[in-house]
């Protein structure tokens, strides 16, 4: 199941996204994405240094600092933002692309049925995540500048 921080984490880009458009991304001010999305603002200060380490947003000082997205829109999917938060989209740690580990409990993967029905899992939800960018979500509605228009559960 996704997490909070992850679901504060998309509507945080989202937000980012359709604020910004596609013009050049000034920053934002956490107090006014924090307000918009209604998300506690400690909550979102950790979750947008989360994003920066990993290259997703930048962060700028000063009074007219902020946060942007690090890149276009349509350059950023939701399995980027996913798996910066939560880590692997795998259910299991056998079938993950990014870090795999041979489960344990595991006598023989070759013919595991458990980890052939979580590869099929894992293909079909990356393929929708790894497909859906923050300009194609936003564009859809996926983001307004109230957090009724976003949620994501």
């Amino acid at each position: 199941m996704l997490t909070s921080k992850a679901k504060y984490a998309l509507r945080a880009m989202l937000d980012l996204a359709t604020q910004t458009g596609a013009g050049p991304r000034r920053p934002l001010f956490i107090a006014d994405i924090a307000q918009r999305q209604d998300i506690p603002r400690r909550f979102l200060e950790n979750i947008l240094l989360e994003l920066r380490k990993h290259g997703l947003v930048i962060s700028h000082r000063g009074k007219a600092g902020g946060y942007a997205l690090a890149k276009a829109p349509d350059e950023i999917t939701f399995a980027d933002i996913i798996r910066a938060i939560d880590g692997p989209l795998a259910l299991t740690p056998c079938t993950s692309r990014t870090s795999y580990q041979r489960c344990e409990d595991c006598l023989d993967e070759a013919v595991c049925a458990i980890r052939k029905t979580m590869i099929k899992v894992r293909e079909a939800s990356a393929q929708i995540l790894e497909g859906t960018t923050l300009a194609e979500a936003a564009s859809r509605g996926g983001a307004k500048s109230n957090r009724k228009a976003a949620r994501l559960d």
